[in-house]
């Protein structure tokens, strides 16, 4: 396989994943606003101000809008053409990926992208945005998943078949990890008190940013409680994304690729996700909390990030093949 195959394979995965979860995050946060109307009076700019955040375009926001409230962050987020975060651009940016790589996917899997793309690019999109946003986000969300279920079923279990599951398990992690920091850090209300009826309604919509209500529930009956949602998203060795289960993923793809078994590393990539997958596998919540759930998030994207680097280098960086 050719290095940029596999770079456009592993680039395609990353932006699908990354427009689902701000799809994710945006849908969830309007119905969090809906949710607090009973029980505070929303400051709107308040509650979309993290979500700018976590995409880290706080500038080009407040360039873009003159009056940045929550339409405008919705807009943002979704439609967006100068930013390079938003559904419509990680979406254009996957299908133009795709479209380099043709030859290595299915014809279905080009077709779903392809659709999914002039969905959102032409006035079928933006016309259900604003006047049902949940459809909306329900056709980005459902259709990255049907483009996931679809490689899976429809590729053969290759190597372009690993560089699309490291693609989307090290964005998934990475995406899980800011979603928990964006509540840590930056969501409750000044004036509020943790454990508070806000601050248990945002940590539901943090688990429900990651479609992880239900599963929390059947393991952690009773209030949903900050130390135990922290522990869920990070440490549980089942939940699809998790953090660990995601590491896990991504780790064991890059083993496949090269051949090498699991318990070695053949390179550098392999001796960063080793190192970060074992790290969580022997995690504590109550570690992460002495050291700092903000400043461990923070750790855990700085590692992914050289990852990823590292990746690139390896398999990525030169228009060869890829020896194994």
């Amino acid at each position: 396989m050719l290095s940029r195959v596999a770079d456009s394979l592993f680039w395609m995965s990353r932006y699908i994943e990354r427009a689902e979860n701000n799809a994710r995050i945006a849908d969830v946060n309007l119905q969090l606003l809906l949710d607090l109307e009973n029980t505070h009076d929303p400051d709107t700019q308040q509650q979309w101000n993290p979500i700018i955040s976590s995409l880290e375009e706080n500038e080009l926001f407040t360039s873009l809008y003159q009056n940045p409230d929550g339409q405008a962050a919705v807009d943002f987020v979704c439609l967006q053409r100068q930013n390079p975060n938003s559904v419509y651009a990680c979406l254009a940016a996957a299908r133009e990926n795709a479209r380099t790589v043709r030859e290595q996917i299915s014809s279905e899997m080009w077709e779903h992208i392809n659709r999914l793309y002039l969905f959102i690019k032409g006035e079928t999109g933006k016309k259900m945005l604003r006047l049902s946003p949940y459809e909306f986000f329900r056709r980005i969300i459902t259709g990255s998943h049907l483009i996931q279920g679809i490689a899976d079923a429809t590729m053969t279990h290759s190597e372009g078949w690993d560089f699309i599951r490291i693609g989307r398990f090290l964005e998934r992690a990475d995406n899980t990890s800011r979603i928990l920091d964006v509540k840590y850090h930056l969501l409750l209300p000044s004036g509020e008190k943790v454990g508070g009826n806000i601050d248990t309604v945002q940590w539901m919509s943090v688990l429900k940013s990651c479609s992880a209500l239900e599963a929390y529930r059947k393991i952690y009956v009773g209030q949903v409680a900050p130390w135990k949602v922290a522990e869920f998203l990070i440490t549980h060795p089942e939940f699809p994304r998790s953090i660990r289960f995601s590491v896990e993923s991504l780790d064991a793809a890059l083993h496949r690729i090269s051949g090498s078994p699991e318990t070695n590393c053949a390179n550098e990539a392999e001796r960063l996700s080793g190192r970060l997958r074992y790290d969580l596998d022997f995690a504590t919540i109550g570690d992460i909390f002495e050291y700092g759930l903000h400043e461990y998030l923070i750790l855990i994207q700085k590692r992914l990030a050289e990852l990823s680097s590292a990746l690139f280098e390896i398999y990525c960086a030169t228009n060869e093949t890829i020896s194994v």
